[in-house]
């Protein structure tokens, strides 16, 4: 009996450490992409799930991603300075990066649409709130669902366009996006999320010798 209570403690201890308020760490996450056209759920295959991993401190963010098919792909967010720089290393383009603003109009939120699902989804070990979210622009539309935290204070490049609409850090997402003519699902789900030091150079955002800017048509 009494190693029964002690061990309900132990279990008890590590979900009021799990729902602590983090500013600063590293979160792990799986994506997985599907589809129902048979050609790319075949190219989707090989691939297999890529892990993402995100680093935050304080008002700055980086995530990373890397496949051997697909290349790397850092992106990093300084919410103070509302700035957002992307670092691509594609095997088709080359090294290339992108440099945005991701401050939000008032004409931009007018096309975005966020409603509460009404129900909640245990994340990481984090009790995340469901959001369903729409976003139109240029005669398109995003559709997105977002399983939200409010103990992770860190920007994140999913929710920076979504103004103040959304106040949290989501450890799972499904996005339905389209590539040309297929259709596709992309789920990230978060399965680590750990409390550590963040060395300020991860948020640098001076472009690496040998990346040329995406300049838009």
């Amino acid at each position: 009996m009494k190693n029964t209570i002690l061990l309900f403690i132990a279990l008890l201890s590590l979900n009021v450490s799990a729902q602590k308020e983090l500013n600063e760490g590293s979160i792990t996450l799986k994506m997985t992409m599907s589809t129902d056209n048979e050609q790319a759920k075949a190219a989707l295959a090989m691939m297999g799930d890529i892990t993402v991993t995100s680093y935050f401190k304080d008002d700055k963010s980086r995530t990373e991603q890397s496949h051997e098919m697909t290349g790397s792909n850092i992106s990093i967010v300084d919410d103070t300075s509302k700035k957002i720089l992307v670092l691509m290393d594609n095997p088709m383009m080359g090294k290339k990066y992108t440099e945005s603003d991701v401050s939000v109009s008032d004409e931009d939120l007018k096309n975005i649409t966020v409603t509460s699902k009404g129900d909640t989804k245990s994340v990481a070990g984090y009790l995340c709130k469901g959001y369903d979210v729409s976003i139109k622009k240029n005669d398109a539309e995003i559709k997105m669902v977002m399983y939200v935290t409010d103990k992770i204070t860190a920007p994140n490049q999913n929710t920076a366009a979504l103004g103040d609409k959304i106040n949290g850090y989501p450890l799972f997402m499904i996005i339905y996006a389209k590539q040309g003519p297929v259709d596709m699902e992309i789920t990230m789900e978060a399965t680590e999320v750990k409390a550590e030091q963040i060395d300020d150079s991860k948020f640098d955002m001076t472009i690496p010798n040998g990346y040329s800017k995406i300049t838009p048509p």
